[in-house]
């Protein structure tokens, strides 16, 4: 086996596909954000900042950097080990009751991240509950599709928010059997959102627990930031809710928030959580600050509808294909991974815009896109200078415009 080459023809595989993707080298500036510097070789340039999941800025905001600088100087930099033998802190168990009171459930359980939580818990599940059948939408995320599978158990893949097809599949399996319907609020590349409630109706009659992943609603919508569940007004009727503080919070870290019982079995039983070093106290504290802050705070929410709302405007004005959605996601449709990399590349090296393409397998082929991530600190400016840059590539390598395309179909 000549395993050097083995790695070589994996990489040129993803390269002549056009999906090999390259990160750049950029350090965001503190207070300044969306502004970062972008370091090359022959030295670094200021840059604007696209793509970012911190969707609301808070890993800038005062409160937040006050309250990870205190944990800093008062418990030292590491957590000291896993929760199991030390790693437990005073701010682990405040971040853990601040998320349970988010949604409104007996406990939480903070992970090392949202994928970790999801893998972690969804296998987890099925081992607690043997026999069990997860029913899944087809779109969720990678971490909910590998704990699915890391479970081991009975599988049913149901069609993106089709109340009826999740039905029909629910109907296959009889009532005695435990079920787990496990799906997404806000799909992050689509920006769909889920019906929550007519998903609940039918987990109460065909007897299943209900699995939402809120990570890119937790922080974003809602009376104080719970998510689209609590929005919707059924936050209650979930049994279980996977979320980030990575992106509407701003830091790091996973959870699941939901019945005391449920969390502890989790936290006893889950390798993902038993076998890995917790969050440092300063990451914690922070994400306490930042959800203590939105959930009083409408001022983040409300500036980044408004900001979703007017970079949607403006490029469906300009003729771009954006992919119509209800939430803040804002997916620009290019179908080609190659022209998708090449529109990201220009727009970093010629505008100072830094946005990274989105292909396979985040998104199936040929649906590969720009995904564009408004945030309350995005000015007028920012937002004329991208649909001006894309409009310039839009045109430069013979991309139809919306208009065009209407014309053509016609």
């Amino acid at each position: 086996m000549d395993y050097a080459k083995a790695f070589s023809q994996a990489l040129q595989n993803l390269k002549d596909e056009g999906r090999y993707r390259v990160f750049a080298d950029i350090r965001r500036n503190r207070g300044l954000f969306p502004a970062a510097r972008q370091f090359m070789p022959d030295g670094s340039r200021a840059i604007t900042v696209w793509c970012s999941n911190d969707y609301l800025g808070m890993a800038q905001h005062p409160a937040v950097l006050a309250a990870m600088h205190e944990a800093l100087d008062t418990a030292g930099a590491g957590s000291g080990g896993t929760r199991n033998i030390s790693g437990t802190s005073h701010y682990h168990v405040e971040l853990e009751a601040e998320l349970a009171d988010l949604h409104g459930k007996e406990a939480a359980l903070v992970f090392t991240s949202a994928y970790v939580a999801n893998d972690t818990t969804l296998a987890t599940l099925q081992r607690l509950l043997p026999g069990s059948v997860i029913f899944s939408d087809e779109k969720n995320h990678a971490s909910m599709i590998a704990g699915i599978r890391h479970g081991g158990g009975d599988k049913r893949i149901w069609r993106n928010n089709d109340l009826k097809d999740l039905e029909a599949k629910l109907r296959q399996v009889g009532c005695d059997v435990p079920k787990i319907i496990a799906f997404e609020s806000i799909y992050s590349m689509d920006g769909l959102m889920a019906p929550i409630a007519g998903i609940c109706d039918l987990a109460e009659k065909y007897n299943a627990l209900t699995y939402l992943d809120e990570v890119h609603a937790v922080g974003m919508y809602g009376a104080r930031g719970g998510g689209l569940a609590e929005r919707d007004g059924v936050m209650q009727r979930v049994d279980i809710i996977n979320g980030t503080l990575a992106k509407g919070f701003g830091i790091m870290g996973g959870y699941i928030a939901a019945s005391a019982d449920l969390c502890d079995a989790i936290r006893s039983y889950a390798p993902g959580f038993i076998f890995t070093t917790s969050l440092a106290p300063a990451i914690a504290a922070g994400a306490v600050a930042s959800i203590r802050h939105l959930k009083t705070s409408q001022a983040e929410r409300e500036l980044h509808q408004e900001r979703a709302r007017t970079l949607k405007s403006r490029l469906k004005a300009s003729g771009l294909p954006v992919m119509d959605n209800p939430s803040h996601i804002v997916p620009v449709l290019v179908g080609d991974p190659v022209l998708c990399k090449r529109i990201t590349d220009a727009l970093l090296d010629r505008f100072a815009i830094y946005v990274q393409p989105i292909n396979y397998p985040t998104v199936p082929r040929g649906t590969e896109r720009l995904r564009l991530t408004p945030t309350p600190q995005h000015s007028d400016a920012d937002i004329d200078r991208l649909v001006a840059a894309l409009r310039a590539l839009w045109t430069e390598m013979g991309m139809p415009f919306e208009g065009q395309q209407a014309q053509a179909a016609e």
